[in-house]
């Protein structure tokens, strides 16, 4: 009882929203639940059985789940991208355990990478050759995210200290390409590295798409995750910097070792807010003609007879950003959690 006095009945206007949220609720969710559970058809394949059933087609999911998470990958090597996705999946679980943050930690990036590569694209170890522009849905959302990410993070660092350097010259140029990336939207970075790009190679050579989309990304997410970082350095304070050059470490040093380390745990928020808007950002590839999670889920609704049940699909897709998203999140606020314990914050 005292805790509802102290969160929902604390005042007059807390008593009314918590009394309009409860009617609202009363109204809404019985309904709701009977539409999404109660009357819903799960595992037909029929499209009739939905009409008669006047509840949730939850079947649409089930019979097209496979184009949904995978787009025109092969059927029969789908297998393929599904490992290909739990090993990014896994990579993401790892990143976020503090024991793994060290050298082996890169190590298994590029070793999850090369291996989640060579599973999408085969033409070696007896594995089919897939193109790229077969590759769609779950795998090339987290392919472009995750590599997004993990390659503009390195790129952000240098950025971000290129911007507070003392030389005119390092800092003139950090400072215009962040400023130009920011101020153009992704859509444009996606069409100039998709459309206008091959424009300006030598006749007869050609990158393939997802890889420029990919190079859209990295150098997209780089400006953002710059100014993170260089909040994040801005936030270290001056001793630190005066304590280092007093133990007579090098430049270096004095960043590996003192100043990134802080910087970065200051940093975390807005690094994790950017990886989220990357994942999210990946359905602006349609543009280019490439099929992310969410394009292959308007594409399944094209079928005729599917074409009425177009809230179960964005729901089901709906759900599969929140997962790794509201994960990313948790994760974040974990991680403030046990560095602030562990500085004695």
């Amino acid at each position: 009882m005292s805790w509802l006095r102290k969160n929902l009945f604390s005042s007059v206007p807390n008593a009314l929203l918590t009394l309009l949220v409860a009617w609202a609720s009363w109204r809404i969710l019985p309904p709701l639940v009977e539409w999404a559970f109660g009357r819903a058809t799960w595992f037909a394949g029929d499209p009739a059985e939905c009409r008669a059933a006047a509840g949730a087609c939850w079947a649409f999911i089930t019979t097209k789940h496979r184009f949904i998470l995978f787009g025109l990958y092969p059927y029969e090597q789908q297998w393929r991208a599904l490992i290909a996705s739990a090993l990014i999946v896994g990579l993401l679980a790892a990143s976020c355990d503090r024991r793994l943050w060290d050298r082996r930690l890169a190590v298994i990036w590029i070793v999850t990478l090369f291996v989640a590569g060579v599973l999408m694209l085969g033409g070696i170890f007896g594995l089919p050759y897939v193109p790229s522009e077969q590759w769609g849905g779950l795998p090339l959302t987290l392919i472009l995210s995750v590599v997004g990410i993990g390659g503009a993070f390195p790129l952000a660092i240098v950025l971000a200290l290129g911007r507070r350097s003392r030389l005119p010259a390092i800092r003139a140029l950090s400072v215009a390409y962040i400023e130009l990336i920011r101020g153009v939207p992704l859509v444009s970075v996606l069409f100039m590295a998709s459309v206008m790009f091959p424009l300006f190679l030598p006749e007869g050579i050609s990158i393939d798409k997802v890889l420029r989309a990919q190079v859209g990304f990295i150098l997209f997410a780089a400006a953002y995750l710059a100014e993170a970082v260089r909040g994040g350095l801005q936030s270290v304070p001056r001793g630190q910097f005066e304590a280092a050059d007093a133990l007579g470490l090098s430049t270096a040093q004095k960043m590996r070792l003192i100043i990134l380390p802080q910087a970065l745990r200051a940093a975390i928020p807005p690094i994790v807010n950017q990886f989220i808007a990357t994942f999210k950002d990946t359905s602006l590839v349609v543009i280019i003609g490439l099929y992310d999670l969410l394009t292959t889920t308007k594409t399944a609704l094209t079928d005729p007879p599917w074409r009425p049940y177009y809230v179960e699909g964005y729901v089901a897709a709906g759900l599969i950003y929140f997962a790794f998203c509201f994960f990313l999140s948790r994760t974040s606020q974990r991680l403030e959690r046990q560095l602030d314990t562990a500085t004695g914050k």
